[in-house]
């Protein structure tokens, strides 16, 4: 399952968003995102060190990185509503529903940040982090991608995993760092977090470099029942 809009909330967009499930976060459903992925292999689930041996290793390469090589936000699944892939993502996040003014202006509604277990109730106090920043996914590519499947993971609303909204205070903290360099203040969340970003690695066929991978494995030793779901992209137009 993948996360979707409620279905009230695209019926009466710009007016009131229908309420979500309690569950932030949680698995959706949706069809392929507009950033070019036009097809997923079916779901994957691996234990989380047998996940992180399908990472291949390679060294990391930043010379010519630039956030604009990432065209984000798009319009997001649903273009009549008015609202991009940011917005839509935190109106399908919310564990109570916000109110939606013309432009897709948010009020009310409240959410919780996973990576400091916080729960906010002003939509401006939230970031939509990509799981994997953008610097890394570029650090990661095996091979140059293509602008479409930049676009496509940079908007990427077909699985639970890419985006996440959370605290801006949070998400500027973790920056472009990887697992060997930042961790989420909320250690209760550490499991889920590196089954999260293997995940997202291997859905879009990302490598890690050594001290990433090590830092990964050392976590896994503590999350000895968790389990890795992923649907492999497949191809763009």
């Amino acid at each position: 399952m993948r996360r979707t809009l409620p279905a009230l909330a695209l019926a009466t967009l710009p007016t009131l968003a229908a309420p979500l499930s309690a569950a932030a976060h949680a698995p959706h459903s949706q069809p392929a995102p507009r950033g070019g992925a036009v097809g997923t292999a079916a779901p994957v689930v691996l234990p989380l060190f047998e996940a992180i041996d399908h990472i291949p290793v390679a060294v990391e390469h930043r010379e010519g990185y630039s956030r604009t090589l990432y065209k984000h936000w798009n319009k997001g699944l649903n273009a009549a509503d008015g609202c991009n892939t940011r917005k839509e993502t935190i109106l399908a996040e919310a564990i109570e529903a916000p109110q939606v003014a013309p432009g897709c202006v948010l009020s009310g509604g409240s959410w919780l940040s996973r990576y400091d277990n916080v729960v906010v109730t002003d939509a401006a106090r939230l970031d939509v982090d990509h799981f994997v920043p953008l610097a890394e996914v570029y650090d990661s590519e095996q091979t140059p991608w293509s602008p479409a499947r930049r676009e496509a993971y940079a908007n990427d609303q077909d699985s639970p995993d890419t985006l996440i909204a959370v605290t801006a205070a949070s998400n500027r903290s973790k920056a472009d760092k990887d697992p060997a360099e930042w961790l989420p203040s909320d250690a209760s969340y550490h499991c889920t977090y590196a089954a999260t970003w293997v995940a997202t690695k291997l859905r879009w066929d990302l490598a890690a470099d050594e001290d990433e991978r090590q830092a990964l494995l050392g976590l896994a030793e503590d999350c000895s029942t968790t389990l890795v779901t992923y649907e492999p992209v497949e191809q763009y137009a």
